[in-house]
């Protein structure tokens, strides 16, 4: 699925939008919804972040000259589990219902947000169009050993962890935190296939990288 780049362009667009769109809904207007300010920097970097995406990068959605589409069932569940993502915090949080109490836990949260954005984004740089949203080998693919994959073999997932962790807590919605729980499986899937993946393109080469590297958190896993 190697669409024209202005084309996913306005699909990513489209989907944050609709994302958003679903916290407002939930939270009952707009207004509201941006009132407080570490919401309003959470959903601008969100936005900021989409951008960034679709204007500098070569992140793509193509297949490449080889891919396991056996993986792409993952994209279901993740369809699934954004929307009660994008609505659920925000409908809590303006109701006061098991809720973190104060807003500090707020402003963690934004700094894990913005950690999490840049680590989810900073590895689209590095690899350029070998970065897809599938998982594929991409033509003239070069494994990158280095920089940030020196120590983390999957940083833009870590990213995305911690971009969820502090999503839930801008919104002090603690008990949104179990909604990572049916994630777990399908993101363990999706660097399992990967790898295999990578191994039977580059063979000695990335097995003795994943010896000596961490697959998402250094020293834990």
């Amino acid at each position: 699925m190697d669409l024209p780049r202005w084309v996913l362009s306005l699909i990513l667009l489209a989907v944050t939008l609709g994302y958003l769109g679903l916290g407002a809904l939930g939270w009952g207007s707009w207004k509201g919804y941006l009132a407080h300010p570490a919401r309003a920097v959470a959903i601008g970097l969100v936005l900021v972040l989409t951008l960034v995406v679709t204007v500098l990068t070569d992140f793509n959605i193509s297949g490449g000259k080889r891919e396991d589409i056996r993986n792409r069932w993952i994209l279901l569940p993740l369809i699934l589990v954004s929307l009660p993502i994008a609505w659920l915090p925000p409908y809590l949080d303006r109701r006061e219902l098991w809720v973190i109490d104060g807003d500090p836990i707020r402003y963690v949260g934004l700094a894990l947000l913005v950690g999490g954005g840049v680590l989810r984004v900073w590895p689209m740089f590095v690899l350029g169009r070998r970065f897809s949203g599938l998982v594929a080998i991409q033509e003239h693919h070069e494994l990158v050993t280095n920089g940030i994959y020196r120590h983390l073999r999957h940083p833009s997932y870590l990213g995305a962890v911690f971009g969820f962790i502090g999503w839930m807590l801008v919104y002090r919605c603690g008990i949104g935190l179990l909604l990572a729980l049916p994630l777990l499986r399908p993101m363990a899937a999706r660097m399992d296939a990967e790898e295999t993946l990578l191994t039977s393109e580059f063979g000695p080469a990335y097995v003795e990288y994943r010896e000596h590297t961490w697959r998402l958190v250094p020293w834990v896993y």
